[in-house]
């Protein structure tokens, strides 16, 4: 059982950061959802993750976002449990989330500006990981 005041593995605040991306704009579509899925079946980071908990950090996010001040506290538990070596992993993976439909909403926008902010991802190490998600989600050309 886990304590208290540590109720997310780090494992567990990178798909959090995923979904909160995702739900942003209060619709998850398909893309997304299978981003999410391939990211936690193949990344090394996900290795030895409890895919199960996945609903679980799913309703935690859906339950925060009803609240006024809701990102605000995912946030908080996102930096109390989420090692600062993983913020730029969580970043470029809520950034591949949010291409991988080939838009971005104004919402995903905020929320990535948001993240970036929270998470004091630096500047040029953000643009670089926005441009690999934008290069890995190009779509064909007609």
């Amino acid at each position: 059982m886990r304590e208290a005041l540590h109720p997310l593995s780090p494992q567990d605040c990178l798909v959090a950061m995923m979904i909160a991306v995702s739900f942003s704009d209060e619709e998850i579509r398909t893309s997304e959802l299978v981003k999410i899925e391939l990211a936690v079946n193949n990344l090394p980071v996900f290795a030895a993750y409890d895919v199960d908990r996945m609903r679980i950090v799913a309703n935690t996010v859906f339950d925060l976002f009803e609240q006024e001040e809701g990102l605000d506290a995912l946030f908080g538990l996102i930096r109390e449990n989420l090692p600062e070596t993983l913020f730029e992993t969580a970043y470029a993976l809520a950034c591949d989330v949010a291409a991988s439909d080939g838009s971005l909403t104004e919402a995903e926008l905020r929320i990535l500006e948001e993240m970036r902010y929270e998470l004091n991802i630096d500047r040029l190490h953000a643009a670089a990981i926005e441009r690999g998600a934008r290069a890995r989600h190009m779509p064909a050309p007609n």
